[in-house]
């Protein structure tokens, strides 16, 4: 198995549970982080080794992750697992899924390439490389199938742990925040170069925020190997004891929070299936955004607003996610927590129809497809 970040590291944990269930023995190995090894998965090379995400920002990475593949390869060759799994990272694991098909391993792909938002092209590479493929949206094996791609639809692991009501205040209690406190939910990403990009930006909306509402109670969630960068930005934005940093706890902050402030990704449907408001945004090399724009197939970014079809959360990305723009569309939110509920209310609906649609028991129905892929 190879997980490459945070995220896919919880998508693999999950999955891992459904694996071992179905086969008791089951050895697993490969890449992979916390939630995994926690299962019992032996990592030769820890998640946070693919965790760069972009264009420019790859190039000084390039070398060394080539290098990690070609022998990742190559041990898996030499020891010819029954099966390989990659979980996301499709730059880094089709090129070695595709590798390893070709010996006669045969391989799966849990999360399909978003081909239907801005990766058209992926999916031939998808077709090469996987022998199925695990998707996580209910839409994706039909289109999947046109191009000749076996799939099956999983369901979203992550709707079926979060809980389709979460209890804010069991929350707050477990971080130490106060009942009635407004708290903002700031997750400005899980890799080192997204917190380079959007850490200042993010904190900084955070302190003009205070200014008009300085009792505002801030939370981070932190990836261990982040914390101390986190830390260093918040205390340039002059948060002080108004920003609260979790090591790790992403689940148990957006429960808590009232508002989120989220980088594009995994992260901005967590929230959703929170039911929570948030801002979504994105900042990057200006280079790699460029480039990037030129292939989005949508209207939106985030993951609430795509499989809602609509705009229900503001979107600021690049140049438009300025401090000033990112507290004020926090700031509606805030207002209309305390002087328009419904319109709290109208979202918390969306999301649940979202969460609903999304809750299937994963583990067990990637177990079976996993299974049949062997039997064949």
């Amino acid at each position: 198995m190879v997980a490459g970040e945070a995220s896919g590291d919880l998508l693999a944990g999950l999955l891992l549970d459904g694996l071992r269930a179905r086969w008791p023995a089951l050895q697993s190995v490969g890449i992979g982080g916390h939630q995994m090894q926690a299962r019992g998965f032996e990592a030769w090379w820890p998640s946070e080794t693919l965790a760069v995400r972009g264009y420019l920002e790859v190039v000084p990475h390039l070398r060394r992750l080539l290098a990690i593949r070609r022998d990742l390869g190559d041990r898996l060759l030499r020891e010819r697992p029954e099966i390989f799994i990659g979980i996301d990272a499709p730059d880094f694991n089709f090129g070695l899924e595709a590798r390893l098909r070709t010996a006669g391993i045969p391989t799966v792909h849990f999360v399909s390439p978003s081909f239907w938002a801005w990766r058209a092209r992926k999916v031939e590479t998808l077709k090469r490389s996987a022998d199925h493929v695990l998707c996580i949206f209910p839409f994706e094996p039909e289109l999947l199938a046109v191009h000749g791609v076996p799939a099956t639809y999983v369901g979203h692991p992550l709707a079926s742990v979060i809980p389709l009501e979460p209890d804010r205040l069991a929350a707050r209690r477990q971080l130490g925040l106060a009942a009635g406190a407004g708290v903002v939910a700031v997750l400005p990403g899980s890799r080192r170069s997204e917190i380079q990009q959007m850490g200042a930006r993010f904190f900084a909306a955070a302190g003009v925020l205070l200014r008009s509402r300085p009792t505002l109670q801030f939370v981070v969630p932190a990836v261990p190997s982040l914390e101390a960068e986190i830390r260093r930005l918040a205390d340039a934005a002059g948060l002080g004891a108004r920003l609260q940093v979790v090591r790790g706890a992403s689940h148990t902050v957006l429960a808590a929070c009232d508002v989120a402030l989220v980088a594009s990704g995994t992260a901005t449907l967590e929230t959703a299936l929170y039911k929570r408001p948030m801002v979504i945004a994105y900042h990057m090399n200006r280079l790699s955004y460029w480039l990037m724009r030129g292939r989005n197939l949508q209207p939106w970014i985030g993951l609430p607003n795509i499989l809602c079809r609509d705009t229900v959360v503001p979107e600021l990305i690049q140049d438009a996610a300025t401090p000033a723009a990112l507290a004020a569309a926090l700031e509606r939110w805030l207002r209309a927590r305390d002087e328009s509920p419904e319109t709290i209310a109208a979202l918390e609906q969306r999301f649940m129809a979202l969460h609903l649609e999304l809750r299937r028991d994963t583990a067990q129905l990637a177990s079976d497809a996993i299974e049949k892929l062997l039997a064949r």
